[in-house]
C-alpha cells in the first residue's frame, strides 16, 4: 500500500490502524519559523473526536497529539514534523465474528482482493479512525495560513442529513458551534435530533453532506491544466472515507442552467474585480479568482449497522452478518472538521506553489 501521501509542497503522509497502537501523521515541507503547540493543534483534533454526543461512535479516544519532530522551542524549523496520536480505547474483540466475513458497503472485500489479506479490527486503514491523522496535519495547515494569510478563513457545516435540508434563509454561522451537527439552521438542526435519535434507535445509519467554505483566498491559486486547484480539491475531498460525491460551486446544477445563468458577470469594485454570482465556487480554470471557493462533500451511511445484512465469507459461501461495535449513526457529522483541514491542505499547497512559481500577490486590473 504506496498510497498514504497527499499534497506537492506541503506533504502529507498518514498512518497507523484502527485498532493499532497509535495512528498519526509525517508532515514534510512546512515552512520554518511558524509558531507550534500541542494546544493549538488539540483544539482542532477535540472538535472530531468520538464520544461527544449521542449522535457520534462511543468510543473514548482523546485524540491526544504529541509532536516528535520538527518543532523547536515553539516555532517549525523546516524539517518534517511527526505528529503521534494514541489509539487508547480499542475494543478488537468487537470484531471477532467477523474475521471470516465481509461487511457489505465497506472496504473489507476490496482490500482483500488487492492484497490477500485485511485488518477486521476496525478496518484498519479503511476506518475512520485516519482522519484524526488529517485533522492533526490540518492544524498545522491552518498555523501556517494563520501567519502567511491571515485574513484567510475556513469554514465547514452540515447541509443535509438523509432526506432533511437546511433552510438557507436561516442560515446563522454563530449556530454551527452550539449543536451537535455543525449547523448553521437552528430550526434544522432540532429536526435532524429527532430523526437520528430513531435512527440510532433503529440500529442504522444515514448519510449527509457537508459544504466546506474558504473566504478571503487570493486570486491566481492553481494551475492548469494538470495543477488545478479544483482538480487537487475535489481528490483530497473525495480521499476522505465514505465520501461518494463531490461538488465545486454550483457543482452537478450547473447541468440545469443556460449560459446566462451560470456566467458569474464581473464588474470593477473599488479594490478590483468583482463578480455578481459565485456558481464557478471560486475557482476559473482551475484558477482561484478571489472569491469564496466553495465545496460540497456527501458521505454515505456507516456500512456497520445492527440490521442483518446477507454477504459472503471469504471462502465465497453465503452467510449473513450483524455488525457490533460502537459506530455513527451519521458518519457525517465528524467529516466537518476533516473537510476544513483537507481545504485548509490543499490552499495551503497551492499558496506555496504559486509563491514559489510567480511571486505572493496575483497581478494587478485596471
Amino acid at each position: 500500500m504506496s498510497f498514504n501521501r497527499f499534497g506537492h509542497l506541503f506533504r502529507t503522509t498518514t498512518w497507523g490502524e484502527s485498532h493499532g497502537p497509535a495512528i498519526g501523521a509525517t508532515i514534510d515541507g512546512c515552512p520554518p519559523g511558524i509558531p507550534v503547540s500541542e494546544v493549538e493543534i488539540q483544539s482542532w483534533l477535540n472538535k472530531r473526536k468520538p464520544g461527544q454526543n449521542k449522535y457520534t461512535t462511543q468510543r473514548q479516544e482523546p485524540d491526544t497529539v504529541s509532536i516528535m519532530s520538527g518543532v523547536f522551542e515553539g516555532f517549525t524549523t523546516g524539517t518534517p514534523i511527526q505528529l503521534l496520536i494514541k489509539n487508547m480505547d480499542q475494543r478488537s474483540k468487537d470484531y471477532g465474528e467477523i474475521i471470516d466475513k465481509f461487511r457489505p458497503g465497506h472496504a473489507d472485500i476490496t482490500y482483500w482482493q488487492k492484497y490477500g489479506i485485511r485488518d477486521p479490527r476496525g478496518g484498519g486503514r479503511s476506518s475512520a479512525r485516519e482522519t484524526a491523522s488529517r485533522v492533526a496535519a490540518g492544524a498545522i495547515a491552518r498555523l501556517v495560513l494563520k501567519a502567511l494569510l491571515p485574513n484567510l478563513k475556513i469554514n465547514g457545516y452540515l447541509v443535509q442529513i438523509g432526506e432533511i435540508s437546511i433552510d438557507r434563509s436561516n442560515f446563522d454561522h454563530a449556530e454551527i458551534e452550539k449543536n451537535p451537527f455543525w449547523c448553521p439552521d437552528v430550526i434544522t438542526s432540532k429536526k435532524w435530533g429527532t430523526y437520528l435519535d430513531q435512527i440510532r434507535k433503529n440500529g442504522s445509519s444515514i448519510g449527509a453532506t457537508i459544504e466546506i467554505v474558504a473566504s478571503d483566498v487570493p486570486a491566481g491559486l492553481g494551475a492548469p491544466i494538470y495543477g488545478k486547484l479544483d482538480s487537487d480539491l475535489a481528490s483530497a475531498m473525495m480521499s476522505i472515507n465514505a465520501v461518494k460525491g463531490v461538488e465545486i460551486g454550483k457543482g452537478m446544477a450547473v447541468a440545469t442552467l443556460t449560459g446566462e445563468q451560470n456566467s458569474d458577470e464581473i464588474f470593477m469594485g473599488d479594490n478590483g474585480p468583482e463578480y455578481k454570482s459565485n456558481n464557478s465556487g471560486g475557482i476559473l480554470g482551475g484558477i482561484s479568482t478571489g472569491q469564496d471557493i466553495i465545496t460540497r462533500f456527501s458521505v454515505k451511511p456507516t456500512s456497520s449497522i445492527l440490521t442483518p445484512r446477507d454477504t459472503i465469507s471469504k471462502k465465497g459461501e453465503s452467510t449473513s452478518i450483524i455488525t457490533k461495535g460502537r459506530h455513527d449513526p451519521c458518519v457525517g457529522i465528524r467529516a466537518v472538521p476533516v473537510g476544513e483541514a483537507m481545504m485548509a491542505c490543499i490552499i495551503l499547497d497551492h499558496f506555496l506553489l504559486h509563491r514559489g512559481q510567480v511571486g505572493k500577490d496575483a497581478h494587478v486590473i485596471g
